[in-house]
């Protein structure tokens, strides 16, 4: 258990963050922060008094006033425009840009040894500008992506053999949007490859359908985005550095180097521990993965040059 462990915007998946965070002990503190200082009570108020059945002794507070993360030990971020239905990310960046932008100012004068989860969409131009705002080491500024989509990709695959979850293994990389790229070289149930379980077809639709997976919920929703998911997806990232777990996970980190980026922060493997990103695994891709590899590149960097624009 660490000490304190702060979520920047008290919406539908900071509220869902901080219940999973509390449930799993992870912290003594949780601090819920929202422009709303009644609002943040309110919700803090609520997962407390959830204390009894889950069995758990975690503080949870509220506030609208930044500085209540003083030495937060990690820092969350979901504050933001959400996403609407016929809306793309690069739709939202130029609003939750400038959110980021004090958001951040915040997170230095106040928490500055934290480690940085960002959710916020488009999460991978954002975690690019928190690493360029703060100029910490990339370790600590971490992007949440691939691992929620690699969850809806393993949900998809269970829907569709009716095999059990626990045995199958996903990887998603890339941009965190349309261009992402799902592995099906590197996916398996209990070991046994994909391909050969399902066919072409099938696997291509599983593919679209992860690709989709954030526009299908808030097309069937109408009115919000997904946050269950979202926030299952933090919690499992936050296990592996309060626990040490070094679990290979797919995350947004920048670039220095690897597969032959710089300056640009995009979902690759990368081993999560103590210390935050503490290796990126560089894989072997085949010619179609390269491919899509770079498309997604391509797409992510034209978002990383508006952010650079705008910031001057």
């Amino acid at each position: 258990m660490i000490n304190k462990i702060s979520v920047i915007g008290a919406g539908r998946v900071g509220e869902t963050t901080a219940q999973m965070l509390a449930i799993q002990k992870f912290a003594s503190e949780i601090v819920l922060i929202d422009l709303d200082d009644r609002y943040a009570q309110g919700v803090a108020l609520d997962i407390q008094q959830t204390s009894e059945v889950f069995k758990f002794d975690t503080v949870i507070k509220g506030s609208s006033n930044i500085s209540t993360i003083k030495d937060s030990n990690i820092v969350i971020i979901t504050a933001g425009l959400p996403r609407k239905p016929g809306m793309d990310r690069s739709d939202v960046l130029k609003v939750n840009l400038k959110i980021i932008d004090g958001i951040m100012d915040g997170v230095i004068e106040h928490a500055n040894d934290a480690f940085v989860i960002m959710v916020t969409n488009p999460v991978d131009a954002l975690t690019y500008y928190a690493c360029k705002k703060t100029n910490w080491d990339r370790s600590r500024i971490i992007g949440q992506a691939g691992v929620l989509d690699s969850l809806r990709m393993s949900s998809f695959i269970a829907m569709e053999t009716g095999l059990s979850i626990n045995d199958i293994k996903t990887l998603v990389l890339g941009g965190h949007g349309d261009t992402m790229v799902p592995l099906t070289r590197f996916t398996s149930i209990g070991g046994v490859p994909i391909t050969q379980l399902l066919s072409a077809d099938v696997i291509e639709g599983i593919i679209q359908r992860t690709r989709d997976g954030g526009a299908e919920i808030i097309n069937l929703k109408k009115n919000s985005s997904a946050y269950d998911a979202p926030g299952a997806a933090v919690t499992v990232m936050v296990e592996s550095i309060v626990h040490n777990k070094k679990r290979l996970m797919p995350c947004i980190s920048l670039l220095q180097g690897e597969y032959g980026q710089n300056g640009l922060a995009i979902g690759v493997p990368v081993v999560l521990g103590e210390n935050g990103i503490e290796r990126i695994i560089e894989l072997e891709f085949n010619d179609e993965e390269n491919a899509l590899f770079n498309q997604s590149v391509n797409v992510t960097r034209e978002l990383t040059l508006q952010v650079d624009k705008r910031i001057g």
